[in-house]
């Protein structure tokens, strides 16, 4: 096992820059999720820690060695890939042997290495078969098996869940994060999907545009959002938000959206008249008969909550309420938020208001 530096880490396409000066610091063990909407960067910081792509400037390092100018092989890394990329033509075994075949490893010690990822995996009566004769989730389960096999410092994982239904994506993010807990290898993990992020990782690092928007742990990027975009990507449904200015009358703070008064704690910087983006999520909304007038436009039942869409002054936002109300499409009813729970984000920066 090793840890990852990232360090200064540009990369571009002739004159097109797609990774502007990245730092992330992986420590021994830890399971990293990037995340970010497409094109933000993060499989091409993947492909660039696996050596599939070349770095324009900067460093990487894993288990202290400068790895820059290394090929794949000689990194020490498996990856997992979204496509399994298994041989049709080899069974089970002989798939997940094939690494180690390649680098002449002794039968009997291939053997022992698969047996022992094949226990792991739960793939034991399934070694003799072919990749057509098994599921989605059993083929992605063999991806993983060829990596754990190779016994590598770090595994990397570029979307491996987002080809299978929904069902299944559930149960196979569970039995990866419970892989990295048994084998507590390093792992930095790819997806677009903020629940798999908030689910499985160690430590997540928000990506955008080939920047860093915020790194840290799910919770805390749930409950500190740096600036509006980490609010708005991280959590589903997402954050509402509302663009205001703050008022102060009679030593109470509030926030002014188009005649709605919205309640928050005070804190430093919040003087009369500043432009904010006020920001709450959809849970920390309640009906509430002292809370303001809102139209309902969508009611949407998921069984344990009701998602209600609901138009305040000329804005939609999101209620999730857990308590089940008889409450239509049409209906006005009050709402309120809970103050301590609003965000508040500078209008022009984006940046949180601490």
């Amino acid at each position: 096992m090793a840890d990852v530096r990232i360090e200064k880490l540009y990369k571009a396409y002739g004159t097109l820059e797609v990774i502007h000066g990245v730092d992330v610091d992986i420590p021994d063990g830890e399971f990293v999720v990037l995340v970010g909407p497409s094109g933000c960067g993060k499989s091409t910081l993947l492909r660039m820690i696996a050596g599939l792509e070349g770095v324009t400037a900067g460093a990487i390092k894993i288990g202290g060695r400068v790895v820059n100018n290394l090929p794949p092989a000689e990194r020490n890394i498996a990856m997992v890939f979204q496509n399994y990329a298994l041989y049709p033509h080899k069974t089970v075994a002989a798939n997940m042997g094939f690494a180690l075949k390649m680098q002449r490893m002794p039968k009997p010690e291939i053997d022992a290495r698969v047996a022992k990822a094949a226990e792991i995996l739960g793939l034991k009566p399934y070694l003799g078969r072919y990749p057509r004769e098994l599921s989605g989730g059993q083929r992605q389960r063999v991806a993983m098996g060829r990596a754990i096999v190779r016994e590598p410092q770090v595994f990397l994982f570029d979307e491996p869940l987002s080809n299978l239904d929904a069902k299944l994506r559930v149960q196979m993010r569970t039995e990866i994060r419970e892989l990295h807990q048994r084998l507590a290898t390093t792992t930095v993990y790819v997806t677009h999907d903020q629940i798999e992020a908030m689910t499985m990782a160690d430590r997540i690092v928000v990506m955008r545009d080939g920047h860093i928007s915020q790194q840290g742990a799910p919770l805390e990027l749930y409950d500190r959002p740096a600036n509006v975009f980490v609010a708005g990507f991280i959590g589903s449904p997402s954050m509402n938000f509302l663009e205001g200015h703050v008022s102060r009358q009679g030593g109470t703070v509030s926030i002014l959206v188009d005649g709605v008064t919205l309640p928050v704690t005070d804190r430093p910087g919040l003087e009369e008249g500043r432009k904010v983006t006020y920001g709450i999520r959809p849970e920390h909304l309640a009906l509430d008969q002292a809370g303001f007038e809102a139209k309902v436009t969508v009611v949407e039942p998921t069984g344990p909550e009701i998602h209600l869409v609901l138009r305040v002054a000329d804005r939609e936002i999101i209620a999730v309420l857990r308590e089940r109300h008889p409450i239509r499409p049409g209906d006005t009813i009050r709402i309120a938020p809970q103050p301590q729970m609003a965000h508040l984000f500078d209008a022009e920066t984006g940046l949180r208001i601490e």
